[in-house]
């Protein structure tokens, strides 16, 4: 979830070569939205911390944890200060910084996916 288009869909298009299928959205509402479709299967979001509509990324990756327990959330920001709590909510570890290397958040994946391939 981004909503500066370009870095979106650089990243989008990033994780499509990546052989990953993404859903786009631009703002939490739209992410919600996606989250609750019965026909979607989503194993990991990819938010920005700032982000327009209800919830920002933070309140997001908590609604993510209450409502899709096994949702994994990764955040990233370009506000150092926002690591301290994006660690609480990301299994992965801390935020990703801005700017970020596309392939940084691919290695961030697999090692999302690799976590939940182990757990019972």
């Amino acid at each position: 979830m981004e909503h500066e288009v370009l870095a979106r869909l650089v990243i989008a298009d990033y994780l499509r070569d990546c052989g990953y299928k993404v859903f786009e959205a631009a703002n939490s509402d739209e992410a919600v939205t996606m989250l609750q479709a019965p026909d979607v299967a989503i194993d990991i979001v990819f938010s920005d911390v700032q982000m327009p509509g209800d919830m920002d990324g933070f309140r997001l990756a908590r609604w993510i944890r209450a409502h899709h327990p096994g949702v994994r959330v990764i955040l990233t920001s370009g506000v150092e200060r926002s690591a301290d709590i994006a660690a609480t909510l990301c299994e992965a570890g801390p935020l990703l910084e801005k700017p970020y290397a596309p392939q940084s958040v691919v290695d961030r994946i697999r090692q999302l996916m690799a976590k939940a391939a182990t757990k019972p």
